[in-house]
């Protein structure tokens, strides 16, 4: 018999590294952002992942040039951060495959894509694992102890020693390999952390607390020691639970964990923001939760909500919203968002057939990146003024905040619905006065911002003369208005 040699196949070589343009990292200011050189930073962004639509090229480098200029697109459209998990386990494109060895193609797109954005000026947002897919693949995810890994179901995944230091591990690399760039603007530790990951065990939430706290102190020793500081932390949850288990105080965890900088929730209101049928509701509703997350809040750090959209009308109606609607929609809870005293406007997950956002959606960011110069964010002491805020007009809502010199104010008319669901663009100008409480005696500049246009619409200086605060006369509002309010040095 013949034998015939057969040639094995040598390891494909790393390819050449894409330059790095070193950037200020980013930090908490007060309840906002900003860059270590002291100038105010806003997160504008949203979610994505690295097999999506315009991210995807740049996985093994099959259209570098094409995410390059997307990446250009988004920073000139006021885009500043992109959340995104390290791995997408719905796809198989795992970070790690066995535990412990890492996947150069996905590590290539991590370099690459740390590279791009530095030329830019973007930042990410970063979180080792998808959770809500590693639970629903568990079957092929390689933490599961079947496939080689130390987990024996996700209902572990907080509990089991050993997955808890493949977490450990997998935090290491990432602090190793990224956590000297500015492009990382924070670290999401965990993504929606859930009682289930402990099998909902009676103390639960301690062990939540727990597992914070050791990952919390294992990354920002290991970023002290290799850099000398230490970039934002937070843990996300899915906002419902904690409405659905008041029970336990999950709040402690996401909102008030010692260990984390900022707190972040994932706005999925049932019906009206995860099923929208009009942009007023989900608007409503957004800044409402803004509000009862703040009141949780007892120390002032930033609060962001990093995943929100139509999850219901598109996971399980499998139905993506018309863009005209869609656009509309997501920019009025973007303003609720940042009315209401959240840092930014949010962080759109697309929920779209092609996952990615609308046009009408970038141009909706930009105008929020222009007003944000209005305001001296890190030195804005906000406090939630939603239901404070007073209106002399009915068929009006309000989102507001405020501190002793300097206010945001959203209006939004709430009489107007067209038979879509939109608000009607034709409808008569409703003409009212507006009473923000709080400011201190002074002479103030009233910046309208039109947010549809994303330019400033009228301008006006106002008198705050005695306890009564400062009156807003003949504000005229079409379909929505924002103002931007602060004391004359």
């Amino acid at each position: 018999m013949t034998m015939v040699a057969t040639r094995r196949r040598a390891p494909a070589p790393a390819l050449a590294p894409l330059e790095v343009v070193e950037l200020p990292w980013i930090e908490v200011a007060g309840s906002y952002f900003q860059d270590d050189t002291g100038a105010a930073w806003t997160p504008i962004g949203y979610n994505d992942a690295l097999t999506w639509r315009e991210l995807g090229p740049l996985y093994g480098r099959k259209d570098v040039e094409a995410a390059d200029r997307h990446l250009r697109w988004l920073a000139e459209h006021g885009v500043t951060v992109i959340r995104m998990m390290l791995e997408c386990a719905h796809q198989g494109k795992y970070l790690e495959r066995p535990i412990g060895r890492f996947s150069r193609p996905v590590v290539q797109f991590w370099d690459d894509l740390v590279a791009l954005c530095s030329r830019h000026g973007l930042r990410l947002m970063l979180t080792p694992y998808d959770t809500f897919w590693t639970w629903i693949r568990w079957a092929h995810h390689p933490l599961n102890r079947e496939k080689g890994g130390p987990c024996s179901g996700p209902n572990q995944l907080l509990l089991c020693r050993d997955t808890r230091q493949a977490v450990r591990a997998r935090l290491a690399f990432m602090v190793q390999r990224w956590g000297g760039s500015g492009v990382v603007m924070s670290w999401d530790l965990w993504n929606e952390i859930h009682p289930a990951h402990a099998d909902s065990c009676p103390d639960c939430v301690d062990v939540m607390n727990h597992f914070i706290a050791e990952m919390s102190e294992h990354v920002r020793t290991l970023e002290t020691r290799l850099y000398g500081r230490s970039h934002p932390q937070t843990v996300s949850m899915f906002g419902p639970e904690l409405r659905q288990r008041p029970h336990l105080p999950l709040a402690d965890a996401v909102y008030r964990h010692p260990s984390l900088d900022f707190a972040s929730t994932h706005i999925y209101m049932a019906g009206s923001i995860d099923d929208p049928v009009d942009t007023v509701a989900a608007a409503i509703d957004t800044g409402r939760l803004v509000r009862e997350a703040m009141g949780e809040i007892r120390d002032g750090r930033p609060y962001l909500d990093t995943e929100h959209g139509p999850i219901h009308t598109f996971k399980d109606k499998n139905k993506t919203l018309p863009e005209v609607f869609d656009d509309e929609y997501f920019r009025h809870m973007q303003w609720a968002h940042l009315a209401s005293g959240g840092a930014g406007g949010g962080m759109r997950w697309p929920n779209r057939k092609v996952h990615k956002l609308t046009p009408g959606m970038r141009r909706a960011q930009q105008a929020v990146t222009g007003f944000l110069g209005l305001i001296d964010w890190p030195r804005f002491e906000r406090r939630n003024l939603n239901h404070e805020i007073q209106l002399g007009s009915l068929g009006l809502t309000v989102c507001g905040c405020g501190d002793e010199t300097r206010a945001v104010v959203w209006l939004l008319r709430t009489d107007s619905l067209a038979p879509d669901g939109r608000v009607r663009t034709d409808a008569e100008p409703l003409v009212t006065r507006v009473g923000v409480p709080g400011l201190q005696p002074g002479r103030y500049s009233v910046v309208a911002w039109d947010t549809r246009a994303g330019a400033e619409h009228a301008r006006a200086e106002v008198a705050v003369t005695g306890d009564d605060g400062l009156w807003i006369e003949n504000v005229s509002v079409t379909t929505d208005l924002a103002l931007a309010i602060r004391r004359r040095e």
